[in-house]
């Protein structure tokens, strides 16, 4: 009804137009439909991106919500998907196998950088942003973001394993936190042997990613390594993984760790020093405000600090975390580097760690009032992450792992020698690292 007069007004008054005038109106009039009709109509462009579940809603009520309101033009469709993040990794890489995937940005895991990067599946973000910007970052992170001297993954936020420890306990004997291999030992049966605690040490020992997390620690704090990137060496059969497979072994031998510790993976470890029955645990930041629920055995009794060391040798804490990138098959690249750009600045990421916990990827954001404020313990874990070691960045990254995994278990579990299991284990990553040169 409304269009139908406006129509018949416009009649009118080119009624009243000369020729010339009215060739001027209607120049005006197709102008306006080829130029200005399809910006009114212009439908937003959405961006598919695939996370774990739990991730979600977090990122739905937070992130995505506000990125939306200030970018009306860009939606944020969040595909969920298994909690498990092998699982998350397989339907990224089955995706981009198969061809025309249907996401445009992808959130990695640090230790998937390199085999998405080597596959071509991502863009190269190196010319994306400056050296002044990402020093803004932890290095670390930076560095889990990059394969070969090129970017391809943004940090939005870290991960970082780190020594839990009983603070009252320790206090009320007159400890400090240990920062040896020997002192986590005696300090544990020291209490063991007061009855202060049942068990000194708790790690993740069953045969799954994890164990390699928990293990490069070691084999850094002993002075070892796995695979140099470098000029890929492989370390594990020399004396100081040899060192660290025997330090595990000893922790149970001695009655420290217990028997179990060879089955247990995160949440059992957990559980097990939250319930209050052993004195240290090596975890990751998540535990700590779980360990602090107002229904836990020790709320308020916990402190943190680096993973223990040799003499001489520096602590390491296995880099976790998470980060994006832009699918190389994406139509939308340039929303797509906008939405990142969002979600790795200052004042979303600190919003998000405010509203849901997270570890940022930002140094500042460590120690900002406000964030320090609710989580205290957030300076010292950047010294946590500032002694972060990476996994190799390697593009068989998973069937080197699953080489450490498996000969690792049998020799925490004397199924082989720990001699005869890093040999094998050296061997077939060798050969799985010569493969992929030829």
């Amino acid at each position: 009804m409304l269009f139908s007069k406006l129509v018949n007004k416009a009649k009118k008054l080119l009624r009243k137009l000369t020729l010339v005038h009215r060739l001027g109106v209607l120049v005006l009039v197709f102008l306006g439909l080829v130029f200005i009709l399809p910006a009114l109509t212009q439908q937003p462009v959405t961006l598919n991106l695939l996370m774990t579940a739990p991730d979600a809603q977090p990122w739905q009520q937070g992130l995505v919500k506000d990125f939306q309101e200030k970018n009306p033009g860009i939606r944020i469709n969040i595909v969920e998907g298994p909690n498990a993040t092998n699982l998350l990794e397989d339907l990224y890489s089955s995706s981009f196998l198969l061809g025309d995937s249907p996401y445009d940005l992808v959130n990695m895991d640090v230790i998937w950088t390199p085999k998405f990067a080597a596959a071509g599946w991502l863009l190269d973000l190196t010319n994306k942003v400056t050296p002044k910007e990402l020093a803004a970052f932890s290095p670390k992170d930076v560095e889990g973001g990059t394969y070969e001297g090129k970017l391809y993954r943004m940090p939005i936020r870290s991960d970082a394993a780190m020594l839990y420890y009983r603070k009252d306990l320790l206090d009320a004997a007159g400890y400090k936190p240990p920062e040896t291999f020997q002192q986590l030992m005696e300090i544990s049966q020291a209490l063991q042997k007061d009855d202060k605690i049942d068990w000194g040490y708790v790690w993740q020992g069953r045969q799954y990613e994890g164990l390699v997390a928990m293990f490069i620690e070691v084999m850094q704090g002993y002075g070892g390594f796995w695979v140099n990137p470098q000029n890929l060496e492989v370390g594990l059969d020399k004396p100081e993984t040899l060192n660290a497979i025997a330090f595990l072994k000893n922790t149970i031998k001695e009655g420290v760790s217990p028997p179990g510790v060879t089955t247990y993976q995160e949440e059992e470890t957990r559980r097990f020093f939250q319930s209050g029955k052993s004195a240290f645990l090596r975890s990751w930041p998540y535990v700590w405000p779980l360990a602090n629920q107002p229904d836990s055995a020790i709320k308020g009794k916990i402190g943190i600090t680096t993973m223990v060391h040799a003499p001489g040798e520096q602590s390491g804490a296995c880099l976790g975390g998470w980060g994006l990138g832009i699918a190389k098959s994406s139509r939308h690249p340039e929303e797509a580097w906008k939405a990142i750009q969002y979600f790795t600045s200052e004042e979303a990421q600190k919003q998000f760690i405010l509203s849901a916990g997270y570890v940022p990827s930002r140094r500042d954001l460590f120690k900002d009032p406000e964030i320090v404020a609710k989580y205290g313990h957030y300076p010292k874990l950047l010294e946590v992450v500032d002694s972060a070691v990476l996994r190799p960045p390697i593009a068989q990254y998973s069937q080197a792992s699953d080489i450490l995994q498996r000969y690792l278990s049998a020799a925490l579990t004397n199924r082989m020698t720990p001699e005869r299991a890093m040999k094998a284990a050296a061997d077939e990553t060798r050969r799985l690292l010569n493969a992929g040169k030829a």
